[in-house]
């Protein structure tokens, strides 16, 4: 059963032994991402799975990763302190290819080591949180109504579960929000986020999985994909948006969103 929700942007930056004297300048973005450890705390996963855009990554392939031990470290930023170790879960990732792979393309992986789009909406959500498991995947480069049919599809999985189960849409908006963004500027940036996040308010499914591809692909984002995905495992479900929180002091759009079920 589903039973936790939510957007998490996954900037190194906000980590404290990363981010330092600039933490001061994402401080929205920490202090919603503390309110939704507490949401996280109270929802008591048990599995926790995550999308993210900076794992193995195929043009026409959803990618699960079925290790049995995950660990990962920010040491590519700096941080030489701040390690985590995770315990996997690939009975539930087979248990999706077998489900899915008749109508979707899924391939299978074993890595070990975790990404930064895994990493830190984890440091922050399950932080002194212990008896969980997780399953990293990555999505596609596949039209984006075909990460809403998988979403739908992966929902009748979790939904079957006797397990309760968080997913999170781990990405960032646009990277050219700024003339110093990582992607350089462009106006089409916050157009993108803009929209998006009232999409997201008014609950109009379609209208995400019908954006323009040339604003999306001008936008520069990284995080559409996972969050199609989890749109569509809450097709149909009850629940109540929260946007709690965005900023783009780098350049780059900060998303913190909740799905109150």
């Amino acid at each position: 059963m589903l039973c936790f929700s939510s957007i998490c942007p996954h900037p190194p930056i906000i980590i404290p032994e990363i981010g330092k004297e600039n933490l001061k300048l994402v401080k929205k973005t920490t202090e919603a991402m503390n309110k939704l450890h507490k949401e996280f705390k109270k929802a008591r996963p048990e599995v926790v799975i995550i999308i993210s855009p900076h794992g193995l990554l195929l043009p026409n392939a959803f990618i699960l990763n079925l290790a049995e031990k995950y660990q990962g470290n920010f040491e590519a930023f700096g941080d030489f302190v701040t390690k985590s170790e995770f315990k996997g879960e690939p009975e539930l990732a087979y248990k999706i290819r077998e489900s899915l792979s008749a109508s979707l393309p899924i391939t299978m992986v074993t890595k070990k080591e975790l990404d930064h789009g895994v990493l830190v909406p984890l440091y922050f959500l399950t932080a002194k949180l212990k008896n969980f498991s997780i399953l990293p995947m990555s999505y596609s480069l596949l039209d984006f109504k075909t990460h809403y049919v998988f979403g739908q599809k992966l929902k009748e999985i979790i939904f079957s579960s006797n397990k309760k189960i968080a997913l999170i849409a781990s990405g960032d908006l646009s990277h050219r929000l700024t003339f110093d963004a990582p992607a350089g500027y462009s106006p089409q940036g916050r157009i993108f986020d803009e929209q998006l996040i009232k999409f997201l308010r008014k609950k109009a499914f379609k209208k995400i999985v019908n954006f323009d591809s040339s604003l999306v692909e001008e936008a520069g984002e990284c995080g559409l994909r996972s969050i199609l995905i989890l749109l569509g495992v809450l097709d149909q479900v009850n629940y109540k948006p929260e946007i709690l929180s965005y900023e783009g002091p780098f350049g780059v759009g900060y998303l913190v969103a909740n799905f109150k079920l």
